[in-house]
């Protein structure tokens, strides 16, 4: 009878599936640092990713590069998921938030009203998986400051009685 030697070259752990999330790229800028011999060119992204099942993350980072700055703002991204409440694809009750210059509202909506959000605010939602969901910001332009908002928002969403 022979028995699997773990110490054997030839033995493989099965590989560890790495947890896929889909991701959209919010905003690409390209900023420049003055300094004493020109300017410094560099790029910033700010992306949000989720897996639409209730976990999203979002993150900005700086690169020389487009791709770059990316890869840099996925890896904060995956660092800053949190699983959000959800209930029967809608968010369980109405928040009202402010955060820095934006006021987010974000109200649950019935069955078949689908996301009715604005560009940046309407990815976050997406991508944490409600299908029902009002969202009204008020202030900022900002879509920084309003992925921001919206995050924070979702953050701070309670538990349902009775779950």
């Amino acid at each position: 009878m022979m028995s699997k030697n773990t110490n054997d070259k030839s033995f493989k752990r099965p590989a560890k599936k790495d947890q896929e999330f889909e991701q959209r790229v919010i905003e690409i800028a390209r900023v420049t640092r003055v300094m004493a011999g020109g300017k410094r060119m560099r790029f910033r992204a700010c992306v949000v990713i989720g897996d639409m099942k209730g976990r999203v993350g979002f993150g900005i980072a700086k690169g020389a590069d487009v791709t770059i700055a990316i890869n840099k703002a996925v890896d904060r991204a995956k660092k800053t998921m949190v699983r959000v409440n959800m209930v029967n694809g809608t968010i369980p009750h109405e928040v009202r938030l402010r955060h820095k210059a934006v006021n987010v509202l974000l109200k649950p909506a019935p069955q078949g009203t689908g996301v009715v959000a604005g560009g940046p605010t309407r990815a976050v939602v997406e991508l944490a998986g409600y299908k029902n969901v009002v969202i009204k910001m008020i202030g900022s332009r900002s879509k920084i400051n309003n992925v921001q908002t919206t995050f924070k928002a979702l953050q701070s969403l309670k538990q349902p009685k009775g779950k």
